[in-house]
């Protein structure tokens, strides 16, 4: 994981259009960017569909939300039209970018040691610097609290910490 305070590693990447962003482009505005395994996955499918229910309130907070994944544009396209998300899908087909933010790594699952994407999620602020992070993020969370079952839902989780740092 990339430290809190530190320069956030620049990146081009193709969206789901094929149109290249960049971190150079975005400049003076709030970027969540949220690393995850593969389009149409049930974690993220939640994910992603929680991230277009909340996108209004990020955008009341001058924020743009970036998904990325090894997915190719093609798949991030049937992605959005399956789930009809609104937010922007990137593409990091061959992992640089996601080797850069510290998020390819090795993962184990049923005893096999493979690299993989580690669910993560970063804010960057208008300077381009890393002002909060989440690491092996889980999307939704039940917990209880004085008996009461409840769920912690990761994209509310980033949207208080973007507001609280707006301050």
């Amino acid at each position: 994981m990339l430290e809190i305070g530190t320069k956030a590693p620049e990146f081009c990447l193709p969206n789901q259009d094929e149109v290249e962003i960049c971190l150079r482009d975005l400049v003076g505005k709030w970027i969540v960017l949220y690393f995850y395994p593969k389009d149409n996955t049930p974690g993220c499918t939640t994910q992603a569909c929680d991230f277009t229910e909340q996108q209004p309130d990020f955008d009341g907070l001058n924020a743009i939300i970036l998904g990325v994944s090894a997915d190719s544009p093609k798949k991030h396209q049937n992605f959005i039209a399956k789930q009809n998300l609104g937010i922007t899908l990137l593409s990091d087909e061959d992992t640089a970018m996601m080797q850069e933010y510290g998020v390819w790594q090795l993962k184990k699952n049923y005893g096999k040691e493979y690299m993989g994407i580690v669910r993560s999620t970063y804010i960057i602020n208008p300077q381009g610097e890393i002002a909060a992070a989440w690491d092996k993020v889980r999307v939704r969370v039940k917990r209880k609290k004085e008996g009461v079952p409840y769920e912690v839902v990761h994209v509310e989780e980033v949207r208080k910490q973007l507001a609280a740092l707006q301050k």
